[in-house]
Formats: C-alpha cells, structure tokens, sequence
C-alpha cells in the first residue's frame, strides 16, 4: 500500500498495483480532499497509534479495508494484517476457522492450525462485516479479546494472543443489537473507536481526485495519453449519487477512457443514468416532432444535427 507525503498527510491511499493488491480489496483509492474526509483523517491520525478496537462504519465499495490497513501500518505492530470476510467463514466451522484447531480435532486433520486469529498474533485482525459473524462466535469472540487468549478447537488449554481488531460493518450495528442480531457487548467494545466512512456522493471535493487517479492509472497501463475530464463531464460526475461508491467511480472512468476519443473526456463518454450523446438527444428530438407535424420546428433542428455531424467530421 501506497501512502504519499507523511503517515497522515497523504492526499492519496492507495494500493498502485492492482495485480498485487488483494483481491478483497473493493475500492482501490482514497483521497482526504474533501472537508469531510479530512476530518476522516484526522480520527484515523488519533486511532490508529492507540491498541483500541476500531469500528468502520460504511457502504460496501467506499474503501473500509483501504482505512483499517492504514491503521495497521499507522500502528507498528510487528505482526501480519489478515484481512477476513466474515459472510465468507463456514457457519460449521466458524469457530476453526477463527480460533484454530489442534491436530486430530476433526477427522483427517494430523497436524494443527492457528486460525485467523492466530495468524494475527502481534498484529491486526480484521473483520469484514462483522455483522454476519454468528452470535455464538460473536461470544467467543469478545471473550477472545478481552482476555487475550484462544483455545483451539480440540485443545486443552488456551493460547496467549496479542491481536488488535480492526471491524468494518456496511450496516448500523447498533439497530443490530436493538433487534437481537447483534452481541451488545461486543458492539460496546468495538466501539471504543469508531470511524464513519461517508459514502462518495457525500464526499463530493474526493470525485474529481479520485476520478483523475483512476483516468491516469488506467492510461498508463493501456499506453495512451492521458485525457482531461471536461468541465461538463467533472459536474455529472459530482452530481452522480454514487449507490457503487469508489469501485462505481473506477468502473465508470475505465470505461469513459475506452470510448473516448480525442484529449478530453465528455459526458456522453461516461456510462452513467441520464447521460445521453446529444445526438442521440437529437434524434429523440425529431422522433417526436415527426409524430407533431411540426415542420418549421423540424427543419431547425435538421440544421443543427448537420452542424453537430460536421463538427464530429
């Protein structure tokens, strides 16, 4: 992972190469440009030294991971970060998975595991979606924290762990709890240091950043020139609501990049609801006056296709 200037004063998080970054990875940048984000910062500048829990709140696709490994690498810990998608774990052998298990605990298994817990022994853990953990594991789990230590399927006695968690929900955890599906205690403990990621339509100053790091990113890897964003095509973006966040973002510009033509990025190059090539909005212009009989109407806008043709020529 990449982060320029110092620790905290990057504009820009980001994993380079996408070949090597991990594939959990969903959005692939970030930037503290916009007001907003920079307060993000500034609570991540105050968390990440400390051996809090931190809880990540917000939409899939904004950039949870890009922050929790920030505040791994903020942290000095010697140890790995291990990144864990909790809706990913089996339900039958969440507890394994998690915690380990010694040799002979299930049938074929001659030799032991550490688990991702183990594995994340003198670093940090972190779990995304914490909300689709089981509530038996979410037990097993805090008691795992707070008493820094893990007894492994099949063992007779605990291991001692040294684990920071690092957890990132994409749900309000805390009407989780209010409606029985979430460990009230555990909520309390991963709370202690909470971070809200806001979604990107609400990061409006990080659009343009974000969009002109993908646009050069992707140039460079497909040898072209690298494009300017229009002034048009920069306030649709920023009006776009964003439902896909960073990874909608990158999608977007990747492919306005493949359809463009020329050294600028126009509106009708981005792929987005309600963005039409103005011929096309001519077309639909005369298709209707066709059906009016407006003839005078008509003729004007002929004469301005032909104008619009002979500027594309």
């Amino acid at each position: 992972m990449t982060a320029q200037q110092d620790t905290f004063g990057q504009p820009l998080l980001t994993f380079p190469d996408s070949d090597k970054s991990p594939l959990s990875i969903r959005a692939k940048a970030l930037v503290f440009v916009d007001p907003r984000s920079r307060q993000l910062r500034e609570d991540l500048e105050r968390l990440a030294p400390k051996a809090l829990p931190v809880l990540i709140h917000g939409e899939s696709g904004t950039g949870k991971e890009l922050l929790a490994r920030q505040i791994h690498r903020a942290s000095d810990r010697a140890g790995l970060f291990v990144s864990v998608n909790c809706g990913a774990i089996s339900p039958t052998y969440a507890d394994a998975e998690l915690f380990g298990y010694s040799a002979g605990a299930y049938s074929g298994s001659a030799s032991s595991r550490a688990g991702w817990f183990g594995s994340a022994n003198g670093g940090t853990l972190y779990l995304d979606e914490i909300g689709d953990l089981p509530l038996a594991i979410q037990v097993k789990l805090l008691s795992a924290l707070e008493n820094h230590e893990v007894t492994r399927v099949g063992a007779a006695h605990p291991n001692p762990v040294d684990v920071r968690l690092v957890a990132a929900s994409s749900i309000d955890l805390g009407q989780a709890v209010e409606a029985g599906k979430f460990n009230q205690r555990l909520f309390r403990y991963l709370n202690e240091g909470h971070l809200l990621l806001p979604p990107l339509r609400d990061r409006v100053g990080d659009i343009l950043s974000l969009a002109e790091y993908f646009l050069g990113i992707y140039s460079q890897r497909l040898s072209l020139d690298v494009p300017l964003i229009s002034d048009a095509a920069q306030q649709v973006l920023e009006r776009h609501s964003w439902p896909g966040n960073t990874r909608e973002l990158e999608n977007v510009i990747h492919f306005a990049l493949l359809v463009s033509s020329g050294d600028e990025i126009l509106p009708e190059h981005l792929n987005l609801p309600g963005v039409q090539d103005p011929l096309q909005q001519l077309a639909g212009q005369i298709d209707r006056l066709l059906q009016s009989g407006e003839s005078v109407a008509l003729r004007a806008l002929l004469n301005r296709g032909l104008e619009q043709l002979n500027e594309k020529a």
